[in-house]
């Protein structure tokens, strides 16, 4: 079918009608290098506003941090830009590998192979453990590309309600004849900020002789005691069989992700995960900067355990003002507006004032479940967060929503 008026207008009434609704998203461009403060062009053909960045996954601070900057120079001198080829072609370098052994030591598992994306990672190991006399038990709220690494795979697929131990065993004893069970969830649940409780998880899973998985993307580098995950925060390190996560948010922020866990599966993505078969592997300067990141969290918590304090301080200033929040005990501290609108109105006045953080609605989170996703950062210092927070107060009380359930925020907006 040619692409004719008739599907123009089709495309064009659908793109309005998202906008009649408010759930129309606009990007906006960084002129600056990623960091607590960042210059900001919107809208669009506007000029560049200096903003305190509340909403980036730069949890530890490292994506323009100086040595990281370096290594990745040093990496792009003697390693070049590219790889130009798979991994099992001539796409491998030393530092490749050696990058999968530290991020093993790291995470405490048994092997490590590297993936283009944490996103390549979730598409390619079901499909490459796993059959169709196998069972993929998933929590409900796990992240949009681990549903798309399920749908891949063609092995059968169920669910269990949010964190609910209780119905989590039901789905284990109802599918306890199938050959392989996997029960996958996320460490930190990205939209929400709270996390799995993976010791009760792995006691079920021993218990069912179920296989483990966790997408650990919002917790490598500052969960836990030494920054490991929340494998580490739930005291179940060595008992997770297969770790995906991101070198994309706190590890640096550029990309590339990772299978990490048991040798014998890590080596089945090494022959059959189709990401990594037919995808050029991470670019040398990203290695070798993830290489300087590993080395820096291995040495030192003071990053983790700064942002730790940084966390409480958001939270803590957010709840006293009034404001709903979802409880959590991450950097992820999601402000509850329920409305896309207002949640889209919200964000750009805070922008007014100078804070870049935004807003979140329907299909990104569940319809009447509108929010500002804060996240925050160990680049942060007390002067940012104090002058975010007087812009969150200030237009929480233009509004009127401050001290309001979140009944009474719905009747004022409606969902």
């Amino acid at each position: 079918m040619a692409y004719s008026d008739k599907v123009r207008n089709m495309y064009q009434e659908q793109l309005e009608e998202l906008k009649e609704k408010g759930l129309f998203k606009e990007e906006r461009f960084i002129h600056s290098s990623q960091a607590a403060d960042i210059e900001v062009e919107f809208p669009r053909g506007s000029s560049t506003k200096k903003v305190i960045n509340m909403c980036a996954n730069n949890y530890l601070g490292l994506s323009s941090h100086p040595d990281v900057i370096k290594a990745a120079h040093d990496g792009l001198d003697s390693r070049g830009y590219g790889m130009s080829s798979v991994r099992f072609i001539c796409g491998t370098q030393d530092i490749h590998n050696e990058l999968e052994n530290k991020v093993t030591e790291f995470l405490g598992t048994e092997d490590t192979i590297l993936f283009p994306s944490c996103m390549d990672a979730n598409a390619g190991v079901f499909e490459a453990i796993l059959n169709e006399e196998d069972i993929m038990i998933s929590d409900r709220l796990v992240h949009a590309s681990i549903i798309d690494g399920i749908r891949l795979c063609g092995a059968m697929h169920d669910t269990f309600k949010h964190s609910n131990m209780k119905h989590l065993e039901s789905k284990l004893q109802l599918h306890s004849d199938k050959r392989l069970k996997v029960v996958i969830t996320d460490g930190v649940f990205s939209m929400d900020g709270d996390t799995a409780k993976l010791d009760e998880m792995a006691e079920l899973c021993e218990k069912y002789d179920a296989m483990l998985f966790v997408d650990d993307s919002h917790a490598s580098g500052f969960i836990g005691k030494t920054g490991r995950g929340t494998h580490e925060k739930y005291d179940v390190m060595g008992k997770i069989d297969i770790i995906t996560t991101t070198f994309g948010k706190a590890l640096g922020g550029a990309s590339g992700g990772c299978v990490s866990g048991r040798k014998e599966l890590v080596e089945m993505c090494r022959q059959k995960a189709r990401p990594y078969l037919f995808s050029n592997t991470i670019a040398p300067v990203v290695v070798s900067g993830v290489l300087e990141v590993l080395d820096s969290l291995t040495a030192s918590t003071e990053r983790r355990d700064k942002l730790e304090k940084n966390t409480e301080f958001w939270r803590n200033g957010l709840e006293e003002a009034g404001f709903v929040l979802k409880k959590g005990d991450t950097p992820i501290v999601p402000v509850m507006l329920f409305n896309a609108k207002l949640a889209q109105e919200f964000s750009k006045e805070l922008f007014d004032e100078g804070i870049y953080a935004i807003g979140f609605f329907f299909p990104v989170v569940p319809q009447g479940q509108a929010r500002i996703r804060t996240q925050i950062s160990a680049g942060h210092e007390m002067h940012h967060l104090e002058k975010a927070l007087n812009a969150f107060i200030k237009v929480g009380k233009k509004h009127n929503i401050l001290g309001k359930s979140k009944q009474e925020i719905i009747d004022m907006f409606g969902l």
